[in-house]
C-alpha cells in the first residue's frame, strides 16, 4: 500500500478542520455569523424544511459541516485596492522596480486584475450570514404567516439568542405556539353561471377543501387549478382560475370555518363599462389548418378538406391531408378543451417536420348564439434537409486513447406522410498502447459504421389497432438498418443489424416500445487473433503447455527472450488445443477443467453470432420536468430470441450441428430469454443537494437451440455509470476477481447511491457508492467461484466509494469520478479497503450522470 497517498486525504481533513474554526475572523467587531437556527412548536422541533425555508435569513450552506463556500469567500481581501497600494507602497524601492520591470500602465492593469481576482472569489464564495435583528422578527411574522396558511389563524412566534462573544456567533431559537387549528365546518356555493355550476356538481366531490378538514391555503390553489383546468377541457374557453375565490367566516364559530365558494361571471369592457357576462360552453365551429405559414400574407393556392379540416396552402400542398389531419386533435363540433390543443401543439413537434405549431381561437361571426370558436392552425415547415456533426474523445479498457466522430443528414417528409429519414454515419480512431512506451503506429485502432432509420407518425401493420393504440399516444413506427466494423485491434468484428418496431405513449409519463423484429450479426474477421486480445487466457493455456512440456509437439513452441518456451500464436495455440480434444496430451483432473473452460470462452467468443429477437419495453417516470429533482422511475425490458428461427428449423430443414442445434447461413443461432428491471429515486433535499440512488437487476437464461449467452448480449460490470471502481469488463464474475481480460456473465445486479451538492457556480460535487457483481447462472459454466447458487452469494457483491466533480454547461454535464475499491470479494485474506488509495483508483470521465 502506497502510505503516503493513503495519508493525503487525511492530511487535506485536518487543514481544512484548522481553517473551518476560524470562519469569522474576518467580522467586525459587532457583528455575529449565525451558526445554527432551531424551530420549535408546542416545545417539539419542527423539521419540515419549508418551514425553515420562511426564514429571512438562512444560516451559510455546509458540505459535510464545513461552511466551504464561507471559507471561499474569505479568502478575498475585504479592501483589494486598498491592500495592493499599501503593498506596493510598503517598501521605497517596490513602486519603482514593478514601474520599470512592467510599465506604469501595466502596473495600474495588475492592480486592476487584483481587484477582479478578489471580486472573484466572492462571486463564488458565499458571504457570510450575520445577525439582523429586523430580518430576524421578520422571520417571526413569515412563520406566524406560514401556520395561518395551514389553519392556525391565532399562531404566535417569539425568538431568542445564544451569543458566543469570544467567537462572535449566535445560535438562533424560534418558538411558535400555533394555537388551536380552525377546522372547515360548512361549504356554501355562489356561482353566477349555469353553465359553470353544471360543470362543478360533477366534480366538487374530488375537490380536496372538505368539511371536517383543516384549513390550507394550498388545498385552495390547488382546488382553483384543478376547477379551472376542468371547465376549460369541458368548453369554458374564456375562463380563467381568477374568477374562483373563497371566503371563510371564522366569527363566532368557536375555531369553525364556514366557507364560501364564489365563482363569478366574465368580465368584459363594452364601451367604457365592465359588463358581467355568463360563461358559455363553446364549441368548434371550422377548423383551418396552413401547412406552410411563414408569417407573410399570402394568396392561398391549394385546398383540401379531410374530416371536417380545412386544410389551406400558399403552394402545392406537400402533406397528405389524411395524415396532417391525424395530427390535430381539435376537431369540427367538438367541445373546446386545452388539452386538444396541447396534445395537437405535442404530436406536430414529435414529427420533427414543423417548427413550434402557433394555434389560435377566435369567436365565429357566423353564430349568432356566441357558442362557436374557429381554430386556425398555423405550421412553419422546417427545412427539407439538416445535416449534424459532432466530434468527442472516449477511453476505454481497449482504448487508451480514442477519438471519435457522428454526422448525420435528415430528410423530412419522404413520402409525404411526415415521414423521416436519417442517415448517420461514425468513425473512431483510437490507440490501444502507451504512445511513450511503444515504437508501433500510435493510432492503431479503427472502428467505423452507418445508419439509416425511417420513422413513420403511426402504426404500421397489417390490421387497424386503433382501439388499442389511439392516434393520443403518439405512435411512431420505425425501420432501421445499419453496420459496424472494427479494425487492425481485436477480432476484427463486423456487425449487421436490422430493426423493425413501434413506440407510443398511452400516457404522459408512461411510454412504451415494442420491436417486432430485432436482427443482429455479429461476424468475427479474426478469430486466430484471440489469444493476442485476450491475454490472461493465454497465460493460463501457456502455463498448462509448460507444465506438461514433454508432452508438447516442439513445433507448436517458440524460446522467449527469457529463454523459456511459449506457446505460438496461433498455430502453436490451435494445435495445442487440438490435441488437448482428441485427448492425445493427457492433463490433470485440474488442468483439464481449466482447459476446459478456456476452449469453451474462446469458442464462444470468436464464434459469429446470429440474433433474431424481439423485445418490450416499458419506462414509467413521476419526472414533471428536467428541473424536478425529486422524482423516480421505473424501467423493465423483456427479449426473446431465437423462437420463430426454432420453430421454422424443421420445416426448412435446417442444417444441424452434432450436438443437434441448428444452423442458418452456417451460424448457430442464438435462443434465451432475458429481462432488464431499473429503477431510480431522487430526493430533493433542497439547497442544490440531491440524493440519487438506483437499483438494477438483469438475467439472460439461454434455452433450446444455445447453451450459453452470445457475448453482445451479456452483461459486464465497472466503469463510469457503473460500479466505478473497477473499469469497463474488469469486475467479476462472482469472486474470480476478474480473470479474464472481458468479464462477461448472464446475470447482473448493481445498486448506486449519490449525494450530490453544489460547490459554488457550474461546479457541481458527490460522494457515491456502488455496489453489484456479475455471474453466471443456468448456462454452460460450472466454475463455482463466477456461479451464482443461491443468495449466500450476495456476500460477493463488490463495493466501490468515491466522489466526482460535474460541470454544468446548461445541455449536458462534463463528469469525473474518482472510484475506490472498497470491498473486492475476489481478493485473497483481507477483502475491505485494500489497495484503498489514490494509487489504484479508477478515474472515470463520461457527460451527464451516471442515472
Amino acid at each position: 500500500m502506497n502510505y503516503g497517498l493513503t495519508k493525503l486525504p487525511l492530511i487535506l481533513l485536518i487543514a481544512f478542520l484548522f481553517f473551518s474554526c476560524d470562519v469569522t475572523r474576518k467580522l467586525s467587531e459587532n457583528d455575529y455569523l449565525i451558526t445554527e437556527q432551531s424551530i420549535t412548536s408546542n416545545d417539539t422541533l419542527v423539521t419540515k424544511t419549508e418551514i425553515y425555508n420562511q426564514l429571512s435569513q438562512q444560516t451559510n450552506t455546509k458540505l459535510l459541516g464545513f461552511p466551504l463556500k464561507l471559507q471561499i469567500y474569505n479568502l478575498a481581501q475585504t479592501k483589494p485596492e486598498e491592500r495592493f497600494i499599501s503593498w506596493v507602497g510598503k517598501r521605497k524601492q517596490r513602486a519603482d522596480r514593478l514601474t520599470s520591470l512592467l510599465s506604469k500602465r501595466q502596473v495600474i492593469q495588475l492592480k486592476k486584475f487584483w481587484i477582479n481576482v478578489n471580486t472573484s472569489i466572492k462571486k463564488t464564495g458565499e458571504p457570510p450570514t450575520l445577525f439582523d435583528r429586523e430580518k430576524t422578527e421578520s422571520s417571526l411574522g413569515k412563520l406566524e404567516s406560514w401556520y395561518w396558511n395551514h389553519g392556525w389563524f391565532n399562531a404566535d412566534a417569539d425568538f431568542s439568542i445564544q451569543k458566543d462573544s469570544v467567537n462572535q456567533t449566535v445560535k438562533i431559537d424560534y418558538k411558535v405556539n400555533p394555537g388551536v387549528l380552525y377546522v372547515i365546518d360548512s361549504i356554501s356555493e355562489n356561482i353566477e353561471s349555469a353553465a359553470v355550476d353544471s360543470l362543478y356538481q360533477r366534480i366538487k366531490k374530488d375537490n380536496r377543501v372538505k368539511v371536517g378538514k383543516p384549513y390550507n391555503t394550498d388545498a385552495f390553489n390547488s382546488d382553483r387549478d384543478f376547477m379551472s383546468g376542468y371547465f376549460r377541457n369541458h368548453g369554458l374557453y374564456h375562463f380563467e382560475k381568477e374568477y374562483i375565490s373563497f371566503y371563510a367566516d371564522t366569527l363566532g364559530n368557536d375555531q369553525k370555518i364556514n366557507l364560501e365558494l364564489n365563482i363569478s361571471n366574465r368580465r368584459v369592457d363594452l364601451q367604457d363599462t365592465l359588463a358581467s357576462i355568463p360563461f358559455k360552453i363553446h364549441r368548434i365551429s371550422q377548423v383551418n389548418v396552413f401547412p406552410d405559414y411563414d408569417g407573410t400574407t399570402r394568396k392561398v393556392e391549394d385546398s383540401a378538406r379531410y374530416n371536417s379540416t380545412n386544410i389551406y396552402s400558399f403552394g402545392d400542398l406537400k402533406l397528405n391531408p389524411k395524415v396532417l389531419s391525424n395530427f390535430i386533435f381539435i376537431k369540427k363540433d367538438s367541445l373546446y378543451r386545452d388539452i386538444d390543443r396541447a396534445r395537437t401543439n405535442n404530436r406536430i413537434s414529435e414529427t420533427r417536420i414543423f417548427k413550434y405549431p402557433n394555434i389560435l381561437y377566435q369567436e365565429d361571426p357566423r353564430d349568432s348564439t356566441g357558442n362557436g370558436l374557429i381554430a386556425n392552425i398555423f405550421l412553419t415547415p422546417k427545412e427539407r434537409f439538416s445535416t449534424n456533426f459532432s466530434v468527442d474523445v472516449s477511453q476505454s479498457n481497449i482504448q487508451q486513447f480514442g477519438i471519435g466522430f457522428n454526422t448525420s443528414v435528415l430528410a423530412r417528409n419522404i413520402f409525404r406522410g411526415a415521414e423521416t429519414l436519417e442517415l448517420s454515419g461514425r468513425g473512431n480512431f483510437g490507440s490501444s498502447r502507451d504512445l511513450s512506451t511503444s515504437n508501433d503506429q500510435f493510432l492503431d485502432i479503427l472502428e467505423y459504421g452507418a445508419d439509416l432509420r425511417l420513422n413513420f407518425p403511426r402504426i404500421i401493420f397489417p390490421f387497424s389497432v386503433q382501439s388499442i393504440i389511439k392516434n393520443t399516444m403518439s405512435p411512431f413506427t420505425s425501420a432501421s438498418v445499419g453496420f459496424s466494423t472494427q479494425q487492425n485491434i481485436g477480432l476484427d468484428r463486423r456487425n449487421l443489424n436490422a430493426v423493425f418496431g413501434y413506440r407510443w405513449k398511452p400516457k404522459d409519463r408512461t411510454s412504451y416500445q415494442l420491436d417486432l423484429m430485432n436482427i443482429q450479426f455479429v461476424n468475427n474477421l479474426n478469430a486466430a487473433n484471440f489469444f493476442n486480445v485476450f491475454r490472461n487466457s493465454y497465460s493460463e493455456l501457456n502455463q498448462i503447455s509448460r507444465n506438461n512440456i514433454d508432452q508438447v509437439n516442439p513445433e507448436f513452441l517458440f524460446e522467449n527472450n527469457e529463454g523459456e518456451l511459449d506457446l505460438i500464436i496461433p498455430t502453436g495455440t490451435a494445435g495445442f488445443i487440438r490435441d488437448i480434444n482428441t485427448q492425445t496430451i493427457n492433463l490433470s483432473g485440474e488442468e483439464q477443467q481449466t482447459a476446459s473452460s478456456l476452449i469453451e470462452r474462446r469458442e464462444r467468443l470468436t464464434e459469429n453470432n446470429l440474433i433474431v429477437a424481439s423485445n418490450f419495453s416499458y419506462d414509467f417516470s413521476t419526472r414533471r420536468d428536467i428541473y424536478d429533482q425529486n422524482f423516480s422511475q421505473f424501467r423493465g425490458k423483456i427479449e426473446l430470441a431465437g423462437n420463430i428461427l426454432s420453430l421454422l428449423a424443421g420445416p426448412l430443414n435446417l442444417e444441424q450441428t452434432p450436438e443437434g442445434n441448428y444452423r442458418l447461413f452456417d451460424v448457430q443461432f442464438s435462443q434465451y430469454v432475458k429481462t432488464e428491471l431499473n429503477y431510480i429515486k431522487y430526493w430533493d433535499l433542497g439547497g442544490q443537494q440531491v440524493v440519487a440512488a438506483r437499483a438494477y437487476g438483469g438475467i439472460a437464461i439461454p434455452y433450446g437451440n444455445a447453451n450459453s449467452i452470445p457475448f453482445p448480449r451479456s452483461f459486464f460490470g465497472g466503469g463510469p455509470n457503473d460500479n466505478r471502481g473497477w473499469r469497463p469488463y474488469d469486475l467479476g464474475p462472482g469472486s474470480t476477481n476478474a480473470v479474464n481480460d472481458f468479464n462477461e456473465a448472464n446475470f447482473k445486479l448493481s445498486f448506486n447511491a449519490e449525494y450530490r451538492f453544489n460547490l459554488f457556480g457550474s461546479l457541481n460535487s458527490a460522494l457515491f457508492i456502488d455496489a453489484g457483481n456479475i455471474w453466471n447462472v443456468f448456462d454452460n459454466i460450472d466454475n463455482p467461484a463466477a456461479t451464482f447458487d443461491g443468495l449466500q452469494d450476495l456476500s460477493e457483491l463488490s463495493i466501490a466509494s468515491g466522489f466526482g466533480l460535474r460541470y454544468d454547461i446548461d445541455f449536458f454535464v462534463i463528469r469525473m469520478d474518482l472510484g475506490f475499491k472498497t470491498y473486492n470479494p475476489g481478493n485473497e485474506g483481507t477483502k475491505w479497503f485494500k489497495n484503498y488509495n489514490f494509487s489504484n483508483a479508477v478515474f472515470n470521465f463520461g457527460i451527464n450522470y451516471p442515472f
